[in-house]
């Protein structure tokens, strides 16, 4: 994926934050008029890698302050939060009154560690935490999911699946994958071996169909929150017929959503497409997601 965060980083430069801290512990108390904080490498479990970065903006309150939440890529087995940084300064520039969260998750490590339902079970972790913390931390617990490839996937499937309290208000996928029976994957020779590494059957039902439990677009139904959908046409990663099909779903099911097709790859688009991709973002936030003063 470093392809896409390089894409990424043409469009969104570095900032400055005027209160940064490495302490991992939030703060205990909330006063009327706090100040922005950044708290890094919160853990949210035992693992190493069960960690986030918290950003909370000045003049937060829990009637207001909405929280959104970025999962990065790297095919379920790399990548890091560090990977979403440039998100981070988009989002604090045309959202500065939303609360950002910049997850890790654990990587699986076929066949010990899988991924699935691990990754899906460790983005509820976090939510939860963050719910239970929203006094403190002088938060709303309405959520908006970022995700660029595999965190699309995983946003996608947690949203569709895991939700059942409806905290998720609205879902934006970048080059996710989201239906496993695509030919595209099935054809390939390796792919139950793949897909068998990366499940753990013995967290789903007997007999279950891994590849329609895992895959996102076969999990749509109407509660299913807004999406907001981007795919490259000429994806050596994720085809565009994932995208295709994931959007037929959320219309079957009059489900809002957006879907654009940009000119290129996995994420490695010019930069008028990207400004698009910032300006759509933007909007859908504002309309899912808004801040009321």
């Amino acid at each position: 994926m470093q392809f896409l965060k390089l894409s990424i980083f043409t469009l969104f430069y570095c900032l400055s934050f005027s209160s940064c801290t490495s302490d991992d512990t939030p703060p205990t108390e909330a006063s009327s008029n706090v100040a922005a904080e950044v708290f890094k490498d919160i853990s949210y479990g035992t693992h190493a890698q069960q960690k986030y970065d918290l950003y909370l903006p000045e003049g937060r309150n829990t009637q207001k302050t909405k929280v959104l939440v970025l999962v990065h890529g790297g095919g379920w087995t790399e990548g890091d939060k560090t990977d979403m940084d440039g998100y981070v300064t988009l989002l604090q520039e045309s959202h500065p009154d939303h609360a950002i969260v910049n997850i890790n998750y654990v990587l699986a490590a076929p066949p010990s560690t899988p991924a699935f339902p691990n990754q899906f079970l460790d983005l509820q972790k976090v939510i939860r935490k963050l719910s239970e913390e929203k006094e403190t931390l002088q938060i709303k617990d309405d959520f908006g999911l970022i995700g660029v490839s595999a965190g699309a996937h995983i946003s996608l499937m947690y949203d569709y699946v895991y939700d059942i309290n409806d905290q998720v208000k609205f879902v934006c996928d970048i080059v996710g994958p989201t239906n496993f029976n695509d030919p595209f994957y099935t054809e390939n020779p390796n792919f139950e071996i793949l897909l068998n590494f990366l499940t753990d059957a013995a967290a789903y039902p007997e007999n279950t169909d891994l590849a329609t439990a895992v895959s996102p677009a076969l999990q749509v139904s109407q509660r299913s929150s807004p999406s907001i959908l981007f795919y490259g046409d000429q994806d050596p990663l994720v085809p565009l017929s994932n995208g295709t099909f994931l959007a037929n779903a959320l219309s079957e099911s009059n489900v809002t959503h957006n879907f654009t097709v940009y000119e290129g790859g996995h994420g490695n688009w010019d930069l008028t497409s990207l400004t698009d991709l910032q300006f759509q973002l933007k909007q859908f936030i504002n309309l899912h997601l808004p801040i009321s003063n």
